[in-house]
């Protein structure tokens, strides 16, 4: 087989970086347009739920993503678990009935949006609305139950619950289409509205809704569990690609990776190892650079450097504002000794000495003396702050 020479073993490579640069940044590269409607807990975009699965973790509930079907609910806590079922995707309804229902006779709490959701719950009635779909509609509370209370939503109404339904309860009514309702099922309880909007990134930006949400998923404390099974998502790589071509794929992959592997297999790098150059100390670096201030008697770049540790060691760990570390070394001092207690004799005069050193000409010596005695400073106040205690409070006295 003949030998591939380097540029051609070089432009594979770089092709094959190329190709996979470009693969990433297909599945990984963030959304550019807000065109995902899907109300999924991972989606940020307007129309995403994530901004409630977030602000329920936030406010005592415990919040999760459920990725399994239906049957393995009966792994959870029923009583004290809301499954929200945010306008599924279609998928087979009624593999996921049995296990949705079960949850319910449990004592489960679900909370169903649209009508490919509704089609999973046991009991569904619903029908198209009686006037003609608009795309925005500001409900009618109905009733005195806590979704009825929340006010008046603003829900798209594509689908209504019949009217003449007995065992559920109205609470939210788009003209006389009922849009928002709930009905017991077993020891439990489904809650059902039209459209999922309420609890969007964009729709939980109003009053009514956050609160029509928050009585809809129930009390705090509870398990909040939203379906992202019925959105696609699987518990793993190999339940996702079931049914499709790539497992055939993954037995070519492997069968061309194992011929390339025979083929370029051999050895093809040097013989021996390549001469690494010595690196030069860090101890030559650094009296190399000492070499250069000297030569240039460039004292004032040590002492202007110590300057600005202090300072900025006195705003950051101090606290002490940036407009008095700009006025004179005595203000700076007063402050200090105000705040620290630290009354050195000689911080005046190293601040004064610090400041003057850009226009004087000091010697080395006498540089070095006082980057030393700044340093000083700075570890002195450094004990001073990590053995101080804070001041106790006076009675009645609220912290801050």
């Amino acid at each position: 087989m003949k030998r591939l020479s380097g540029d051609v073993r070089i432009l594979i490579g770089v092709s094959a970086a190329m190709v996979l640069v470009i693969v990433i940044g297909a599945f990984f590269a963030p959304a550019r347009e807000d065109t995902d409607l899907t109300p999924s807990s991972d989606n940020s975009g307007s129309n995403g739920a994530k901004a409630a699965y977030l602000l329920l973790s936030e406010i005592g509930y415990r919040t999760g993503r459920w990725d399994r079907p239906s049957k393995d609910l009966s792994e959870v806590d029923a009583p004290h678990t809301t499954l929200i079922l945010a306008e599924a995707l279609p998928l087979d309804a009624l593999k996921e009935k049995p296990g949705i229902a079960d949850f319910l006779r449990r004592g489960g709490r679900v909370l169903a949006t649209g009508a490919m959701s509704t089609s999973m719950l046991p009991v569904s009635n619903i029908e198209p609305p009686d006037r003609l779909f608009s795309a925005l509609c500001y409900t009618t509370p109905q009733g005195l139950s806590a979704m009825g209370r929340a006010g008046r939503v603003a829900m798209p109404a594509p689908a209504r619950w019949k009217s003449n339904s007995i065992r559920a309860r109205v609470d939210q009514s788009c003209g006389d289409d009922a849009v928002v309702v709930h009905y017991p099922f077993g020891k439990g309880e489904v809650v059902w509205w039209s459209s999922p909007a309420p609890l969007s990134n964009r729709g939980l930006k109003d009053d009514a809704s956050l609160k029509l949400f928050l009585a809809s998923v129930g009390e705090p404390g509870r398990l909040v569990l939203f379906d992202e099974y019925i959105h696609g998502a699987r518990a793993d790589l190999w339940a996702l690609a079931a049914g499709t071509p790539v497992t055939a794929l993954e037995w070519q992959l492997a069968a061309v990776a194992a011929l390339l592997i025979i083929s370029f297999g051999r050895r093809n790098g040097p013989l021996r190892a390549p001469v690494l150059a010595p690196r030069t100390s860090p101890l030559e670096f650094a009296e190399s650079m000492g070499d250069l201030y000297r030569k240039a008697g460039a004292v004032n770049v040590a002492t202007s450097c110590a300057e600005r540790r202090l300072m900025q060691f006195l705003e950051h760990d101090g606290g002490i504002p940036r407009e008095t570390l700009r006025s004179t070394p005595e203000e700076i001092a007063e402050a200090v000794a105000e705040r620290f207690r630290y009354a050195s004799p000689g911080f005046t005069e190293d601040l004064k000495a610090a400041q003057q050193a850009e226009f004087a000409k000091y010697s080395a010596r006498s540089g070095l003396g006082l980057v030393r005695r700044i340093d000083e400073h700075i570890a002195k106040l450094a004990a001073i702050m990590r053995h101080s205690q804070p001041a106790p409070r006076k009675d009645g006295e609220e912290s801050e």
